[in-house]
């Protein structure tokens, strides 16, 4: 539930949305997520939170966050770390949950609601602060996929649960048009 004169502000764990989408088969949008969220209250701040690696000559989430950060969106960013498992298996570790964390606190004085684009359970903590501060909490994530992309604990710990796959119609990118190969093109042509 969400009431036209409160004070907004949105928190979005980049990869976890990123992941969520993916699993329902959809992509998002973030024009429309941030005019979606602009209708339903005054919004006053969308984070977005994702870890980029460095030494990257291309990294594919450059354009979206460089989207992001001419678009109305506070950008969070850190260097991710990579390291190797002992499998001998390439990993790369960047969690934004404390950024996230700290930042959603230091809102919290001046928001009425925050919404958190994340299944993940370890922000459950982080809820209830907010909550005992006086604001309004939702979370945004999916129990449509397999598995669910939210824990339980978050989702019955927030005031309002948004089921993503319910908001593809108003978030979710139309889908593109199947490129035409050069051969069926060259095959017509003849």
């Amino acid at each position: 539930m969400f009431y036209k004169d409160e004070r907004l502000a949105l928190f979005i764990d980049g990869s976890n949305l990123y992941a969520a989408a993916k699993a329902l088969g959809f992509d998002i949008d973030y024009k429309l997520l941030r005019s979606e969220f602009m209708r339903r209250g005054k919004l006053l701040r969308a984070f977005y939170y994702t870890a980029l690696l460095e030494n990257d000559e291309y990294s594919p989430i450059r354009p979206l966050v460089d989207w992001l950060n001419y678009n109305g969106f506070t950008m969070v960013t850190k260097p991710a770390k990579e390291y190797t498992d002992s499998q001998g298996r390439r990993k790369v570790k960047g969690n934004m949950d404390i950024e996230l964390a700290v930042h959603a606190m230091e809102l919290a004085p001046h928001v009425d609601h925050i919404v958190i684009f994340s299944g993940d359970g370890d922000f459950r903590p982080l809820i209830e602060s907010l909550q005992r501060q006086g604001v309004r909490v939702s979370v945004v994530s999916t129990i449509r996929s397999q598995p669910p992309m939210i824990a339980d604990e978050l989702r019955r710990q927030a005031d309002n649960f948004i089921e993503l796959d319910e908001l593809r119609d108003v978030i979710g990118r139309p889908a593109r048009e199947p490129r035409i190969e050069r051969e069926e093109i060259s095959v017509e042509a003849k």
